[in-house]
């Protein structure tokens, strides 16, 4: 039985595109762009019924008692007003405090919007927020591609402008590191477009920022291609991947590899086994042909201490990834 705050919070769920004011909104979530469109969306949407719009913004970390009820006071002229508190993963007890008191008595004519960006402080002013019915906008990182090209899409829809299936695929491989990077391209492709968007247009204008993402640059390392998985980490280090989520990639990979390797039945029995895909366990089985258990260990320690070293216990992540990277790659052998 689902519990009754995530059925709550289900309920309240709208989309960052679509959110409308409310007494309180609170926009959720790690990622900071998709937090940032939906709080425009709402001062958007009221300065068209409210153009003398009143706006105020505090932060939740340096608060102090008694702003919250002293900006939500009746205006002398009436106009509506906006309060935009930024900085509630580390909202100060003070504001804890008023921002559970501001819930029993909402003021009127005015619009309290809430952004908290992941963790557990101030649990109990989120789920108070929700238990009343606020809309909640939960800002989620845009980590597959089948996700970012969902938002390319709705970027086309919402910009009354056409792209084609594999133009999609092309921008979200071109330009889809960051979400910031792949709305601003989005956009310059529909402000300078008067046609449908097509994967010529893509290659135009970002024809030479193709991506190489952590997992391919993982795939060429157990597979064996050093050149071209160091040519390929090097592209991704340039165009903004962190190093982070390249080790990471690198460590799932020789991970499945070594499950696969020793496990017996179908494609279809390993996959249920392990919670992967079929395919997966193809391509895994596949890359086990080139290893040793030896080496598939050797690497499991390597990657451990360069999952260290990514972190903070280097000074040089990217010496530290490179390096990971080579040693996956050289371990690698020829069925």
């Amino acid at each position: 039985m689902t519990p009754p705050k995530q059925a709550a919070a289900r309920a309240n769920a709208v989309s960052w595109r679509d959110v409308d004011p409310a007494p309180v909104v609170l926009v959720s979530g790690p990622e900071e762009y998709l937090a940032i469109r939906a709080m425009d969306t709402v001062r958007a949407k009221l300065r068209v019924s409210h153009p003398d719009l009143e706006v105020t913004k505090l932060d939740a970390g340096s608060y102090t008692a008694g702003q919250l009820a002293m900006t939500a006071s009746p205006s002398l002229f009436g106009e509506g007003k906006l309060i935009e508190v930024s900085g509630l993963a580390a909202m100060n007890d003070d504001f804890l405090t008023d921002g559970l008191a501001y819930l029993n008595d909402v003021a009127e004519d005015v619009v309290l919007v809430l952004h908290h960006g992941g963790g557990v402080r101030g649990k109990k002013l989120l789920d108070a927020v929700k238990a009343a019915g606020a809309p909640v906008v939960d800002c989620q990182p845009l980590k597959k591609d089948a996700d970012k090209a969902a938002f390319v899409s709705g970027e086309f829809r919402a910009g009354g402008r056409r792209i084609e299936g594999a133009a999609v695929q092309a921008l979200v491989a071109a330009v889809g590191a960051n979400l910031s990077e792949l709305a601003a391209a989005c956009r310059q492709l529909i402000e300078d477009s008067t046609t449908a968007v097509t994967t010529d247009t893509v290659e135009k204008y970002y024809g030479g920022r193709v991506e190489a993402t952590a997992f391919r640059v993982a795939d060429a390392a157990v597979g064996g291609q050093g050149p071209l998985a160091l040519s390929m980490l090097r592209h991704a280090l340039a165009t903004g991947v962190d190093p982070v989520p390249l080790v990471a990639a690198l460590a799932m990979k020789v991970r499945t590899v070594a499950k696969v390797a020793g496990a017996r039945g179908s494609s279809a029995q390993i996959a249920k086994e392990f919670g992967m895909q079929p395919w997966q366990v193809d391509q895994a089985r596949r890359d086990a042909n080139r290893w040793t258990e030896e080496a598939l260990v050797r690497c499991v320690r390597i990657l451990a201490e360069a999952d260290a070293q990514v972190k903070g216990e280097a000074r040089d992540p990217v010496y530290a990834v490179e390096r990971a990277v080579t040693a996956v790659a050289l371990a690698a052998r020829r069925g």
